[in-house]
């Protein structure tokens, strides 16, 4: 019998934590501004998952249009190998239960975590 698909979500790290988050991982290199770290409620921060600085650095200083070439290289950077297996870490905790994917982005939509819950509830090869 298949598994179900892994529970992921993904929300701003500045709403309230919610019981239904599950556990609540930040997937950004930088600590969000202005929110102590007692108010987070961070159960993991495995940076080697985060856009390297000078990916960051580039999409932020990039033209209109540029997200799927920030997608591409953001995927080039989960296959090395401590993203992969941090990554591979994260599949096993949203294999047991909910993951809520924590992020600073204004628009998560277009912005790394939205690479990464892909990459999370993707079904085989």
């Amino acid at each position: 019998m298949p598994s179900a698909a892994p529970d992921v979500r993904v929300r701003r790290i500045y709403e309230a934590p919610s019981p239904e988050d599950g556990v609540r991982v930040l997937v950004d290199r930088l600590w969000p501004r202005g929110l102590a770290k007692a108010d987070a409620h961070i159960d993991e921060w495995p940076k080697a998952l985060t856009p390297s600085t000078e990916l960051r650095r580039w999409y932020h200083g990039a033209v209109e249009g540029a997200y799927e070439e920030f997608c591409r290289r953001y995927e080039a950077e989960l296959a090395e190998p401590a993203a992969a297996e941090a990554l591979e870490g994260l599949r096993t905790l949203a294999a047991r239960g909910r993951v809520t994917l924590l992020t600073a982005a204004k628009d998560p939509s277009v912005s790394h975590t939205s690479v990464l819950e892909r990459a999370l509830t993707a079904t085989g090869p």
